[in-house]
């Protein structure tokens, strides 16, 4: 279950310190790398981190570790103990996601995917992501993904906006007004 409310408020608040320190892009960067290590299993820190067997003062231990091992300032490193003292270890991924994209909305940064039926090319890459910068008014991130099933064209997708340019979606498109016409 995610808890992206509990999050926000956890991002904000680190977000408004690091905003003071003038180090929201570190904070956001640690944070996610910190977050990374609760995706390998293998490692374990999030049960480290979240099991109650485990004593308050160890998993205090496991953050300190941790917050040592990312090179955290003394306010990141406060923030990691405060998360572990109120059990909400458990949501580090979704805090850090959280503050990326509030990092990422500070600087003016959005992320986008484009879809295509083949691979795209460097140079067609690039006049996408120009062309999108221009209609969204910021810098833009994106992703690639082919997807055969579209047959041709590209389907673009930045925050709300989809641009829909695939065959697919044009022969759906000219299908149903056929049938309409029927």
């Amino acid at each position: 279950m995610r808890h992206t409310i509990l999050a926000r408020r956890y991002a904000k608040a680190l977000f408004s310190l690091g905003k003071q320190e003038e180090k929201t892009e570190e904070y956001s960067e640690k944070l996610g790398a910190i977050a990374g290590l609760f995706q390998d299993e293998q490692v374990g820190v999030q049960d480290a981190l979240v099991n109650p067997l485990y004593p308050l003062d160890v998993r205090q231990q496991v953050m300190a570790k941790i917050a040592e091992t990312v090179q955290a300032d003394t306010m990141l490193s406060g923030f990691l103990t405060l998360v572990v003292d109120k059990n909400r270890a458990a949501i580090l991924p979704d805090i850090a996601d959280e503050l990326r994209i509030m990092t990422d909305k500070d600087r003016n940064i959005s992320h986008g995917t484009v879809i295509s039926a083949v691979a795209l090319t460097k140079t067609l890459l690039a006049k996408v992501q120009a062309t999108l910068e221009k209609l969204t008014g910021t810098q833009v991130i994106l992703t690639t993904e082919v997807d055969p099933s579209i047959i041709g064209g590209i389907i673009a997708k930045v925050g709300d906006l989809v641009l829909d340019g695939s065959i697919k979606t044009q022969l759906n498109g000219l299908k149903e007004s056929i049938k309409g016409r029927e």
